[in-house]
């Protein structure tokens, strides 16, 4: 049950933390496939109405900052400006915002991205925090990467072992199943930044219980995902391990329901049939569990009644966008009582963006901020 104003209140550690992000391809009012990470369609090149510069999203950091939010997702991918550079970049822009930077374990060494984060937390006084993700088979061959979903996950974890052993001064020599390192360090890192790792599959379970401190899951109904960190939960207890959970949605809040979904249809109105078609396709085949998930959720149609999967939960977004796929719609108090249904769960942390991410950043934190605060969840 959540709470609202006047209850006792909630302990500190079931508060919850906003977290906002960084659309490195691009920003728009109208095309839902920007923000993506990856685009496996040759046929559909997005153009920006905002394009990802260090001007914009220097504005989209600072914003994020002022308002509260504690840190910023920065994606990875190949249709992206590259996230490292943006984030050390943008670092300097910012003073407390911290940043959550997509990692695809394997595709340099860890030794050098062991140093690429220590370096990071020096030069930012220690706000990194690492999102180690998955890939897809299509996007991880663009960089020379042949290696099957389970075994990336294999990779993933053996990976993770040796950045920890770097970051804790230590000096390393192992040899294992996809890493021969002799006698790797690195001048250790200020502070040792926090793993999150998501993925809906048993090997990317099973890796996140074993080496994440945060499992962030893309948005699903909050039974149905409330599920899914049940799972999670059971196999980090059975490793003596305790993890905190977080979950990535969009968001169209507004004064009142009519106006959030006004948008939300308009969204929709103006996709290509043809784009909606092709990315329902290629989605349907995905060798990621979590994006054939996110991609039934829109039920085969487009109309609000295919779309709203929840009482305000919209898969509007997973029509077109890879990657999380659903929005949190309707008035402030709609969109806070959701936020509460997701802490209900478990859920601790939310990370939300929206289309442009500027003002959205604005219209949640205004909007919806202060209803969280009174019902004490901040």
């Amino acid at each position: 049950m959540t709470a609202h104003a006047g209850d006792p209140g909630v302990a500190t550690d079931q508060r919850i933390s906003l977290d906002w992000f960084l659309p490195l391809t691009g920003d728009s009012r109208t095309d839902l496939s920007l923000g993506s990470a990856t685009n496996n369609d040759p046929l559909h090149k997005p153009v920006a109405q905002r394009a990802a510069t260090i001007p914009y999203l220097s504005q989209v950091a600072r914003a994020a900052e002022h308002l509260g939010y504690e840190a910023v997702l920065v994606p990875t991918g190949s249709g992206n400006e590259e996230s490292w550079t943006i984030s050390a970049a943008l670092s300097q822009h910012t003073r407390s915002l911290q940043y959550l930077v997509a990692v695809r374990p394997g595709l340099i060494s860890p030794t050098i991205q062991a140093q690429l984060a220590s370096t990071f937390q020096n030069i930012s006084d220690g706000r990194l925090r690492i999102n180690v993700v998955g890939g897809e088979d299509v996007e991880q061959r663009r960089y020379g990467d042949h290696v099957g979903h389970d075994d990336r996950y294999r990779r993933a974890a053996e990976y993770l072992v040796i950045l920890q052993r770097l970051w804790s001064g230590e000096r390393v020599t192992h040899h294992g199943e996809f890493f021969d390192i002799e006698d790797a360090y690195i001048a250790p890192p200020l502070r040792v930044p926090a793993v999150y790792l998501g993925g809906s599959s048993d090997a990317a379970i099973d890796v996140a219980a074993e080496h994440a401190d945060v499992y962030l899951t893309w948005g699903e109904p909050p039974a149905q995902a409330g599920e899914k960190i049940r799972r999670v939960r059971e196999r980090a207890a059975a490793r003596g391990r305790a993890l905190s959970y977080g979950v990535r949605l969009h968001v169209i809040a507004r004064p009142t329901s009519d106006e959030a979904w006004a948008i939300a249809d308009a969204l929709v109105a103006g996709l290509d049939p043809e784009l909606i078609a092709r990315r329902r396709a290629a989605f349907a085949v995905s060798g990621s569990v979590g994006q054939r998930r996110q991609h039934a959720l829109t039920n085969g149609g487009t109309t609000r009644a295919d779309l709203e999967i929840h009482p305000g939960l919209w898969a509007g977004a997973a029509l077109v966008r890879g990657g999380a796929g659903t929005a949190l719609v309707g008035s402030y108090e709609e969109v806070a009582d959701l936020i509460g249904e997701y802490h209900s769960h478990g859920f601790r942390e939310f990370v939300l963006s929206g289309y442009p991410h500027l003002e959205e950043a604005y219209w949640f934190a205004e909007g919806v901020r202060p209803l969280l605060n009174r019902r004490g969840l901040l």
